[in-house]
């Protein structure tokens, strides 16, 4: 029997990692398309349109919410009232606000008061919004999102069924030329399809606030956001990793329900949010956080492999394990391109077909660069402050 050679182990290795790719592509990041389309035609869900609050937080946001505010304000839904925190008093903020307040009799503000200090400003406001609302539902998004239709809310409260205590929505960049825009894009899909997608399989790890919904009695039932109190961030991936369960939570993932965001101003405004979200992940509890840190493992050890069993392959001129290497690439990059392009569609994003292999191959890297950068800072600049 002949020992095994790094000629031989190569092979073996792409297989095992095509393998590992495959069972994550077919049975986990293809789950939002196929919830998707299931949902269409759902009839698990309720009808009654409930009362509820929609809560927003902002700060040097007065552009953003004159430019956002009518699309969640005109949304068609019968009774739902929109409660704006701001951080800290601003007269463009107040004017803005009050003018919007006269034509939406629905539309409340008050603001975070200057002297609020030792605590995460968001935190608070949240806090505030959700004592301040009237109803058991409340809806929550950021001051640069809008809602890609007036049927936000109805998709939303469809899954507002007597179980139901957590609703996880999509949301992602609007779509404008330029590079930066199509790699953050890809970003936030693919993270996107995890999170969503562990959810769908009965496995919810986290959320976003910039579109998902809770009632009122499970925020005082995990006593707020008494348990990280301590960060400056987690009022919505660490709440909903802490509460959300196969039994309480629930997807929309309709085109209907889709939350644009607007592109941040600066580069480093989107690199900040990623720095963040390395700080808090790491605190996330149960294995998701490993189940995604091993696919992300997997494909930059399948390129790896693949790239490494080719070109040994070539210098001993076995092209057949050459070939078959090739095939396993083009067997992945296939179902990885009909993955994402079913799932685009469905949410009118980017196709990704020229740039998915290079985006691919990256995104593990400044995944990377970001876990670092967030190693390098003082710990101090992710407590409240």
């Amino acid at each position: 029997m002949e020992p095994f050679t790094i000629d031989t182990i190569l092979p073996i290795a792409s297989g095992a990692l095509f393998t590992t790719q495959a069972v994550y592509y077919l049975g986990l990041y293809n789950k939002l398309y196929t919830h998707s389309r299931e949902t269409a035609y759902a009839t698990d869900i309720n009808t009654q349109n409930p009362p509820l609050s929609v809560i927003i937080v902002a700060k040097d946001a007065a552009h953003e919410l004159q430019e956002n505010l009518p699309f969640i304000l005109e949304q068609d839904y019968p009774e739902f009232e929109v409660i704006v925190i701001y951080d800290r008093p601003a007269d463009d903020c107040d004017n803005t606000l009050k003018l919007l307040e006269d034509k939406y009799p629905n539309l409340y503000h008050t603001f975070i008061p200057d002297s609020a200090r030792y605590i995460s400003h968001k935190k608070l406001g949240i806090t505030m919004g959700i004592k301040a609302s009237r109803h058991e539902w409340l809806v929550f998004t950021e001051p640069d999102c809008r809602p890609q239709s007036n049927q936000w809310l109805k998709q939303m409260a469809r899954n507002f069924t007597p179980a139901t205590e957590i609703v996880l929505g999509y949301s992602n960049y609007e779509k404008v030329p330029g590079w930066f825009n199509k790699k953050i894009t890809f970003d936030t899909l693919l993270n996107s399809m995890r999170y969503l997608g562990m959810a769908v399989s009965g496995h919810p790890y986290m959320g976003t606030g910039r579109n998902m919904a809770y009632r009122k009695t499970l925020y005082y039932k995990q006593k707020g956001f008494a348990s990280h109190l301590n960060l400056q961030r987690g009022e919505d991936d660490l709440f909903i990793n802490e509460t959300a369960r196969a039994h309480n939570t629930r997807v929309e993932a309709s085109p209907e329900s889709l939350m644009r965001i607007a592109m941040p101003k600066y580069k480093r405004i989107w690199c900040e949010e990623k720095i963040s979200y390395a700080a808090t992940s790491r605190l996330f509890h149960g294995t998701a956080r490993y189940l995604m840190g091993f696919e992300t493992c997997s494909r930059f050890l399948f390129y790896t492999a693949i790239i490494a069993t080719i070109t040994i392959s070539i210098l001993l001129h076995q092209w057949t394990i050459a070939a078959i290497a090739v095939l396993l690439w083009l067997a992945r990059f296939t179902m990885q391109l009909i993955v994402f392009r079913k799932t685009a569609k469905v949410f009118g994003e980017r196709k990704f077909c020229a740039l998915l292999p290079l985006f691919d191959f990256l995104q593990p890297a400044w995944n990377g660069v970001f876990k670092l950068q967030r190693k390098f800072r003082r710990k101090n600049e992710f407590m409240r402050k």
